[in-house]
């Protein structure tokens, strides 16, 4: 028992064996799309390796600004983001640190939160709930960068292979695989119901103190049985035809990842098979279309100009994915109900640095504002949780804080 009270709620959750990693496999229940309104959509982009300052933010407030070399290629779509600076957590540690980009808070500290490291993309995917098949997908290059955290403090690693992806939101299980799909989630609902039986006999030998970590783990429970009903009811629904044709494994390397994630992420948010997308660039991003060396290695640029101009092609590349996608949001008019966030839990990796993080947000119906310069003074900083929350509410979500957040962000207003 005494061991009982000191184990944490996610390595409580893996013991039941129910992989809460991968949410983007596990479907969930369905509703009418056909809403009076149109459904808000959210997609997070993060690079763990921040961008160059210099290249990143304009010097210029107000939409009058002008276009840095990573902004320059989003261009076309100026009217529709806003640029933010002198915004982030107030969190140091460098590489460690990026994982709170869409929390505001690290996992090592996350006890001491009323909603502990949830990321801002889980929180929406719980307000959607059983309307898509999936509640939120999560792709990625690489390893990703942890920017995806559940309630019960684990981590989603992004999906990094395009076919699997495809094959998931588009290509049909045989009969055979969905029947052992059924068992394993009623292997996994049988494993749920025993541990809810134990820890309800548990709880009666509890004080006060190990009682409220006791309903915290059943809260994370609850969350897991939820999601395997839906699983169970979305599993004999056909899945959207797709309008391009199959990915396959073996054309991976002779394509740019990054663009064929943000078109499935597209087509995924077109058949509303999610309303949440997130998309990480990891340490070891790569591809074929630039001839660089290590970006991580030119991440530390020492000032050098040099590799400063390095870091801009690749920044720039990065930024010219984002334009494109947003010009294919538009095209299939989703654009407007759907809110971009995009940015970095880094700000200059040659420093390390978590301070004035480089953060913008597109779409979403936003009266957008070009550049905002935020107040710079220690007093008068305002939190990017902040904004983060007034992202929540715009979704649809009725929350009152979120991470570190002293109130909404009163600078964005929709139109």
């Amino acid at each position: 028992m005494h061991r009982m009270n000191h184990l944490s709620r996610r390595r409580l959750l893996q013991g039941t064996g129910i992989a809460l990693a991968l949410p983007a496999f596990e479907s969930v229940a369905g509703g009418s799309t056909k809403d009076a309104e149109p459904p808000k959509r959210l997609v997070c982009v993060g690079n763990h390796l921040g961008f160059y300052p210099g290249n990143f933010f304009p010097q210029l407030s107000g939409k009058d600004y002008v276009a840095t070399s990573t902004l320059e290629p989003l261009e076309n779509h100026r009217d529709d983001l806003t640029v933010f600076s002198n915004l982030d957590h107030g969190l140091n540690g460098g590489h460690k640190a990026v994982e709170g980009f869409l929390t505001g808070i690290k996992k090592a500290e996350a006890a001491g939160f009323p909603r502990k490291n949830i990321s801002l993309d889980q929180v929406a995917a719980e307000h959607v709930g059983s309307a898509t098949r999936f509640p939120s997908i999560h792709t990625g290059i690489a390893e990703g960068t942890d920017m995806c955290w559940t309630r019960s403090g684990v981590r989603i690693p992004p999906v990094s292979n395009p076919a699997q992806l495809f094959r998931a939101l588009f290509v049909g299980s045989p009969k055979s695989q969905l029947e052992e799909q059924r068992k394993q989630l009623m292997h996994r609902a049988s494993v749920l119901d025993a541990l809810r039986d134990s820890a309800a006999t548990l709880q009666r030998t509890l004080n006060a103190a190990d009682r409220q970590k006791l309903d915290q783990y059943l809260t994370s429970v609850r969350d897991v049985e939820r999601r395997l009903r839906m699983s169970q009811e979305w599993l004999d629904r056909a899945k959207p035809e797709s309008p391009i044709k199959e990915v396959r494994d073996e054309e991976r390397q002779h394509i740019d990842e990054v663009a064929l994630l943000y078109d499935l992420i597209a087509l995924a948010l077109q058949t509303d098979s999610t309303r949440v997308a997130t998309l990480e660039t990891g340490l070891g991003f790569r591809t074929s279309e630039l001839d660089l060396g290590s970006y991580h290695g030119l991440s530390h640029h020492g000032k050098s100009s040099g590799r400063i101009g390095q870091l801009q092609v690749i920044e720039s590349f990065l930024t010219q994915k984002l334009s494109d996608f947003i010009t294919r949001l538009k095209e299939a008019a989703v654009f407007k109900d759907t809110l971009i966030v995009f940015g970095s839990g880094m700000s200059d990796g040659s420093s390390h640095s978590n301070r004035n993080l480089p953060v913008l947000l597109a779409g979403g119906g936003f009266e957008h504002r070009g550049h905002v310069v935020c107040p710079s003074e220690q007093y008068r900083r305002l939190p990017l949780c902040n904004l983060w929350l007034s992202v929540l509410q715009w979704f649809g979500v009725e929350a009152e804080e979120f991470g570190r957040s002293t109130g909404t962000f009163s600078l964005m207003q929709i139109g």
